[in-house]
This record gives C-alpha cells, structure tokens and sequence, in this order.
C-alpha cells in the first residue's frame, strides 16, 4: 500500500518528546499541535479542553439541524423526531457530560 506524503502529518506527544522530524519520500513531515479526526480533536498534551468546548458549544448542533433542513424537503414529524434523536440528541447528550467535568474541574 502507498501512502500520500501529503496527507500525512505528525503529532509529538509527551513533554519530554525530543520532537524528531520524519521524512517520507524525501520530504519532510508536517508537525501538527491538534488534529481533528473523526469529529473528535486531539492535543498534543491529550487534553480535553478544546473537544469540551466544540461539543458544548451550539454550533455543532445548529450544523446538524441546518443539515436536516436542507437535505429532507418532505418532512413529516415523525422523520424530524428520528433525525433529532439520531443526530442531534447525542451532541447535546456528550455536550452535557463535559459541561459536567468542566464544572467539576473550575469548582476544585
């Protein structure tokens, strides 16, 4: 299997991490601090602050509910519940978990 040098990237992770650049190719890796991955991001020091506070946050889901208006025309309720309840229901739902630890972690 071949890769693409151009998608590929690399993320140093650990403190005492001597952070060694990697050539693929004959080119030279990009370094990233975060990634995005599969909706959930991920810092170089592996906390939670940053997916805290995009799965908090009301954008995600007003993505969601722009998605659902724009791409079903015919929209009887019964297809909305699904939809909200498949789709929008579990952002709200991790929302609320890390809106919990983040509370947590201010007050101690």
């Amino acid at each position: 299997m071949l890769y693409n040098v151009e998608k590929c990237k690399v993320m140093h992770l650990g403190y005492s991490n001597p952070r060694v650049d990697y050539i693929m190719d004959g080119k030279r890796l990009e370094s990233l601090i975060e990634e995005k991955d599969l909706g959930v991001i991920v810092n170089e020091d592996l906390k939670w602050e940053k997916q805290c506070s995009y799965a908090i946050s009301k954008l995600k889901t007003d993505q969601v509910l722009g998605m659902i208006k724009r791409n079903f025309v015919d929209r009887p309720k019964e297809t909305i519940i699904s939809l909200y309840k498949s789709s929008v229901r579990p952002h709200l739902e991790i929302a609320v978990r890390f809106g919990i630890l983040i509370l947590m972690k201010m007050l101690n």
